[in-house]
């Protein structure tokens, strides 16, 4: 049986085929970098994820690229409003998206950005022009004319010819009864990013930008183009309008849509208190691992309802399917075989190719493991497993994961990545008891804290700030405070005195910042003898016994001995002089 999955374009299920042999190049929408992805994002990125992979897994070569919107109206809208740059503004929820995207096990595709992408976005304007698809509005903006192109809403089955020639519409996000001619290049606005291009001055609209890079990435005619069913109209429409347009091609063959999910039976809303991060979830003391397999279990174009109870069932059924790896992995079996067992391992690994194949049924695949997991056990207990066994149902067990990702238990180190995250970024009082109970109890030997210091002083000589980051989140997870002191690094553990010293903070500045993003500071210190910039505050919950004057003279020796010992400067450095706040 072939994959078949449901096109959008046509409303039916249908055999896929990629247009080149055994090469399938396929384009997602990802992010607008405006705030922290929710988990309705990342239940669309997660199932493109899976498709991705079981498609690789199929034998399939696959070209994956997924855009990053660094430039739309809410972010140029924001980072006027506080006074910075858009790449500026845009540069934390870039990070904070790859970093959620790797706590979830999303692979990371091929990016591209808007920004990087200017002069060709206006090359493509000139395209349409040429085309008298588009035409030049009085203030330098330009815009797509619709009756240009008769099939315009074959994708979202409107009706749009009764619409009248000419009339406007120039924000980005609109309903059907709304449409009009859209903006495919905005002039500047004052206070506004804008570019100088041969087209005149101004900013891409939001359609055009994919168009542009999915094209530039994959070609003219493509595979699969993804993204959240909220996107079919206006943009994914309007993105086959233009590309049409220019090449007189088919843009993309497949359409593939994620459907929304409900929280606890209602619409995901800030008004109703249930719109969740992944961050928010697993300050609440929630896996990683819970959340992937939760957002995994329901097919993509049924609606999930994400409630905390399918959070905590999730967390059972990774531990089943970790516990039985182990129990397979590490137990003593005698010699020979049991052929039923091989046989169930090859009925399993054949369910969960047949589930994935009609049209990425998650939750067939997941049943057909675990009854391979249930009747395995059974006879676990009943000592009729044998040796030869084993292979086979491991086997079948990583086919699985290829997939669903989530037997790799890493689960502690990320969620001590986002208790350090919470604690730099003044969100302490959100951390859960359960993820407190988590990190208190990974305590750590002495012997333990001072080799890990020891791991964390070679990786910043060597320049490698990631494995030290990486190490000092462990640490502060496990309530050992690291400093970097004039006599080198220090270190403290918390659960010791049960006292928390919140001191000071001092925060590392990239060459184009003039201050450091959600945090209040005192001014810039710069180093002396590099140059590099450090924004210097109080802690932002408990203020600081220290005054500015000691707290800057104490920042200037930290970079002083820095440079004595040949040293890189840290990102980040907590002062002496904070408050010891009873736990």
């Amino acid at each position: 049986m072939a994959l078949r999955l449901y096109n959008t374009m046509s409303s039916q299920v249908e055999e896929f085929r990629p247009l080149r042999d055994n090469e399938v190049r396929m384009y997602a929408c990802g992010p607008t970098v405006y705030d922290y992805g929710h988990i309705g994002n990342f239940r669309t990125f997660l199932a493109v994820d899976m498709l991705q992979r079981f498609l690789r897994q199929s034998g399939y070569k696959v070209r994956f690229v997924m855009n990053i919107t660094d430039l739309d109206d809410k972010i140029i809208r924001n980072a006027a409003r506080d006074g910075v740059s858009v790449q500026q503004y845009t540069a934390k929820y870039q990070q904070a998206f790859l970093e959620d995207s790797a706590m979830i096990g999303i692979e990371q595709p091929r990016l591209v950005r808007a920004t990087e992408h200017i002069p060709q976005m206006a090359e493509f304007v000139s395209k349409l022009i040429e085309k008298n698809a588009a035409y030049r509005a009085d203030d330098g903006s330009y815009y797509f004319r619709i009756a240009s192109f008769p099939r315009y809403g074959k994708l979202s089955k409107k009706d749009f010819s009764e619409m009248r020639d000419g009339t406007r519409v120039d924000v980005d996000e609109y309903d059907k009864d709304s449409a009009r001619d859209f903006a495919l290049w905005k002039a500047p606005k004052a206070g506004e990013a804008s570019w100088e291009t041969p087209i005149g001055p101004g900013r891409p609209g939001w359609h055009l930008e994919c168009s542009v890079m999915s094209m530039e990435e994959l070609g003219e005619s493509f595979d699969l183009h993804a993204g959240g069913e909220d996107l079919i109209f206006p943009h994914h429409e309007n993105e086959i309008a233009q590309s049409e347009s220019v090449t007189g091609k088919t843009f993309a063959r497949f359409w593939f849509h994620v459907r929304f999910l409900l929280v606890e039976g209602e619409k995901m809303s800030k008004s109703l208190g249930n719109f969740y991060t992944l961050r928010d979830l697993v300050l609440m003391g929630h896996k990683p691992s819970s959340i992937r397999y939760l957002l995994a279990s329901v097919p993509y174009r049924n609606q999930l309802n994400f409630t905390f109870d399918g959070l905590k069932q999730a967390a059972v059924s990774v531990e089943r399917l970790r516990t039985f790896r182990q129990r397979l992995s590490e137990g003593k079996f005698p010699v020979g075989s049991t052929s039923w067992m091989a046989e169930l391992a090859e009925e399993t690994v054949a369910r969960m190719k047949a589930a994935l194949e009609d049209d990425l049924n998650a939750a067939e695949a997941q049943a057909a493991i675990f009854d391979m997991i249930r009747k395995s056990n059974t006879a676990l207990d009943a000592s009729q497993v044998r040796r030869d066994d084993i292979r086979p149902l491991l086997t079948a067990l990583e086919k699985f994961d290829e997939i669903f990702a989530v037997l790799n238990d890493d689960d502690l180190p990320k969620t001590r990545a986002i208790l350090e995250w919470a604690l730099i970024e003044g969100r302490g009082d959100e951390i859960g008891p359960e993820l407190r109970k988590l990190s208190h109890g990974a305590r750590l030997t002495l012997g333990e804290i001072i080799q890990k210091n020891k791991e964390i002083e070679n990786a910043r000589q060597t320049r490698n700030f990631k494995a030290s980051d990486e190490l000092r989140a462990e640490l502060t997870a496990a309530d050992v405070v690291v400093k970097n002191t004039k006599d080198g690094l220090r270190w403290d553990a918390r659960y010791m005195t049960k006292l928390t010293p919140l001191g000071p903070v001092a925060i590392k500045l990239n060459q184009s910042e003039v201050h450091a993003p959600d945090h209040d500071t005192w001014g810039v210190v710069t180093c002396e003898s590099c140059g590099e910039k450090f924004a210097l505050g109080p802690n932002r919950i408990y203020g600081s016994r220290s005054t500015e004057a000691e707290c800057v003279k104490q920042l200037e020796d930290i970079l002083k001995t820095d440079h004595q010992h040949n040293r890189p400067h840290a990102n980040s450095y907590e002062l002496e002089g904070g408050h010891e706040i009873p736990r």
